[in-house]
């Protein structure tokens, strides 16, 4: 049942573009009415309809905790109480940045802004500022928010030109914007040696996550680590979802690769809006009011997600075995898909984030990726919210894992993804 969802969309459509928030949500991509939800807790989510669904979007990441965790729950109401903004500063702001340099040393000096685009908008021009270069390089299918010069996909030149990903972006905000491939050093090769010196910054998801769960290979981020050194340029990493996912250290714990920069999203607020960037001290100093380069928010170091970021933050550092039953949760699914389908699909799994690919290739790029059929998904995706368990409503989004799953929770998801892979005709 599904009819006050189908009403809510309706009269979201007449204010709102497509009648959602953020494009991904209208579950366009999957054929279905979006489900408009009403509550949640721990691992469940409710929607207007009264429909109750096992949560694997978990927010797109920061739901770690699963959700209103209590503990969570109760320092920001008490927070509330003082107050929502002050547009001031506080010592939440100082105890959160701490507890980030601790747990990710690299960010040795951050600053808190409000998303995690605005966080990846800054560290480039941060980078920018810092080297004194323009171009940076990116890579393609990985997603770094929606800022004018990083919206941008190969032309024709694949590796040595590209144009905006959206109407509304002017060519000339991402002619600074290169692309290479995920997983390939040649591309990255070839872009240093045609643009000699010019080259400010390399940013990449350390793990891919925006065309579907992508691993890193073997040596491939090390190697992004040499090559920025030996060519004057810095290693941004984009941890918006692997920040405090992957290890309490993030990915670059995970891997042991230190970048210059990181960005940070999703769970260092504990839920709430936040975002934040920062490195090397040396690096931060260039921005403002230390240095030249130029950034601010109203309500950058909120005192609400402030307080939700830092009480997350503290559960997860007391109980880092957290990590160790999210990749056990994580690799039991896994299995169950492979019984299940075999041949007919990839599963690209890391610790609490997984994929199930429907394509017979290797995910280990953007075009393996995109391979997949979509269709397929669609069918898959529908069974397994038919049948109570939500998952992301497109392909190319990764299926996130919470410390609350129950291991019962798990083995009744296991079942019915294995009847929904039954159920496709490959």
């Amino acid at each position: 049942m599904e009819t006050r969802s189908k009403e809510l969309f309706e009269r979201a459509k007449q204010h709102i573009p497509g009648g959602v928030n953020s494009p991904v949500r209208t579950f366009q991509a999957v054929g279905r009415t979006p489900r408009f939800i009403r509550s949640a807790r721990g691992s469940r989510i409710w929607d207007a309809d009264g429909n109750e669904y096992i949560d694997y979007v978990c927010s797109w990441g920061p739901g770690i905790l699963g959700h209103a965790d209590s503990r969570v729950i109760q320092k920001v109401k008490e927070a509330c109480d003082l107050g929502l903004t002050y547009g001031a500063p506080t010592e939440k702001e100082v105890e959160l940045a701490e507890l980030i340099a601790e747990l990710i040393p690299s960010m040795e000096v951050s600053r808190l802004v409000s998303s995690g685009t605005e966080a990846v908008m800054s560290a480039v021009r941060a980078a920018r500022g810092y080297t004194g270069k323009d171009k940076i390089i990116k890579f393609r299918g990985c997603y770094h928010g929606h800022s004018d010069g990083l919206l941008v996909k190969a032309g024709s030149g694949a590796l040595t030109t590209s144009v905006p990903d959206s109407a509304g972006v002017p060519a000339d905000y991402t002619k600074n914007t290169l692309v290479a491939e995920f997983n390939d050093k040649d591309s990255v090769e070839t872009l240093f040696q045609s643009n000699p010196g010019e080259i400010a910054a390399v940013i990449v998801e350390p793990v891919a996550a925006n065309m579907g769960v992508v691993l890193p290979e073997k040596g491939f981020l090390e190697f992004l680590r040499d090559i920025t050194k030996d060519k004057g340029a810095l290693l941004i990493f984009d941890e918006v979802i692997t920040g405090f996912r992957l290890a309490l250290g993030g990915a670059q714990e995970y891997f042991h690769v230190t970048p210059d920069l990181t960005t940070l999203g999703k769970i260092v607020g504990g839920g709430m809006p936040i975002g934040a960037y920062g490195g090397k001290r040396e690096i931060m100093q260039m921005i403002s009011p230390d240095g030249p380069v130029y950034q601010a928010g109203t309500l950058s170091g909120n005192p609400i997600a402030t307080t939700a970021g830092i009480e997350t933050l503290k559960i997860l550092k007391e109980d880092p075995a957290v990590y160790e039953r999210l990749e056990t949760k994580g690799e039991k699914m896994v299995q169950a898909v492979r019984e299940a389908a075999g041949e007919h699909v990839r599963v690209n799994q890391i610790g609490s984030l997984l994929s199930v690919f429907f394509t017979k290739k290797e995910v280990r790029d953007y075009k393996s990726a995109a391979s997949s059929d979509v269709g397929l998904y669609a069918e898959y995706f529908g069974y397994l919210l038919d049948h109570g368990i939500y998952t992301a409503p497109s392909q190319f989004e990764a299926m996130f894992l919470s410390d609350v799953h129950t291991e019962k929770e798990i083995e009744t998801t296991c079942q019915i993804m294995r009847e929904a892979l039954c159920s496709l005709r490959f």
